[in-house]
Parts: C-alpha cells; sequence; structure tokens
C-alpha cells in the first residue's frame, strides 16, 4: 500500500474529521465541529492535483455545506457500503487500485480494503482498524488528523506543503 500513486484521496466523516461525537440540537438536529486544519490540508491536496471524494454513512446538510465550501470532488452521502462507493468512483474516473486511498475509524471503512492501494486511520480507530492501515496519524480525529495524513501523502509524492500553500490557486 503506497502514498505514492494516490490520485484520489477519499474520507470518512465521523470520526476523521470530527471526533466522533454527536451533539443534538434542540430540534433534533445532530451538529458536527470540523477543525480548519483539515480543510488546509485538503486544499494542498488539491493544489497538487490529488482528487478529494468524501464517503460517510451518515447524512447531513452540514457535510453537503463544509465539503461544497473547500471544494471537494466528490460528496457521497449516505453510503453505509464504502467500497462500493470508492469502486463506483474508480470506474467513473477510469483508476486502477493503485490510485486510490481512503481514510476511516472503524468497521464500515474496512469495505474499502479491496478498492483502495492505500488505506490510513486515526490513533482512535478500534485496534483492529488501525491494525489495516499503513499510515495512522499521530493526531487523533478531528484534531487535524486529515492534515497530517495530507502532509504525508504530499510529502510521500515529493511535494513540498509549505510551498503549495504559498502558490497562487489554480
Amino acid at each position: 500500500m503506497s502514498a505514492q500513486t494516490v490520485r484520489l484521496m477519499a474520507f470518512d466523516v465521523d470520526g476523521i474529521f470530527t471526533n466522533g461525537a454527536l451533539y443534538y440540537g434542540a430540534e433534533g438536529d445532530a451538529l458536527k465541529v470540523f477543525n480548519i486544519l483539515d480543510g488546509v490540508g485538503l486544499k494542498l491536496l488539491q493544489k497538487a492535483g490529488i482528487q478529494t471524494a468524501i464517503i460517510t454513512g451518515r447524512a447531513s446538510p452540514m457535510v453537503e455545506q463544509r465539503f461544497t465550501e473547500l471544494d471537494v470532488d466528490f460528496v457521497m452521502q449516505g453510503r453505509e457500503d464504502k467500497g462500493q462507493a470508492l469502486l463506483e468512483l474508480a470506474t467513473k474516473l477510469d483508476y486502477e487500485q493503485k490510485d486510490l486511498g481512503y481514510m476511516g475509524d472503524d468497521f464500515p471503512d474496512l469495505t474499502t480494503l479491496n478498492v483502495a492501494g492505500f488505506f490510513a486511520s486515526v490513533p482512535n480507530a478500534p485496534h483492529l482498524v488501525q491494525e489495516e492501515a499503513a499510515f495512522v496519524t499521530r493526531s487523533l480525529g478531528g484534531h487535524g488528523a486529515v492534515r497530517e495524513l495530507c502532509e504525508f501523502l504530499l510529502k510521500a509524492q515529493g511535494f513540498d506543503a509549505l510551498k503549495l500553500y504559498q502558490m497562487e490557486s489554480v
């Protein structure tokens, strides 16, 4: 499993971009808290030409809003079979397994293992999930883990994250 060939990096949301906690408002609506560092990480991947995707089992207007703001290429919500969703993207883009990366934190994310050539996770994921990962961040989900992974991918592909950040948007 190599980070050097990833052309599409897909992510789960809860437990990866968030700390996995669900907050409910008085009207029963679930609230999510996102870390700004992770958004910059996605922008860096995009500047490097790596496409981004969200594949999540839950559906939420906050997810749609946040990832539309970040110009994520593909936002797939309500997808319990994440491996199938990733396979659909691979087929659409004519990508091979080596071109696909996925970051997840729980058992439903393991369905991507037969599709993605690179799998990453977080230290607050169950041990069995961490064992399957080629890379486990030091940062917890919701606390900059996505940013850490993005910088790892960029370095593996020969990019300097700071120089990318300083480039004018394409």
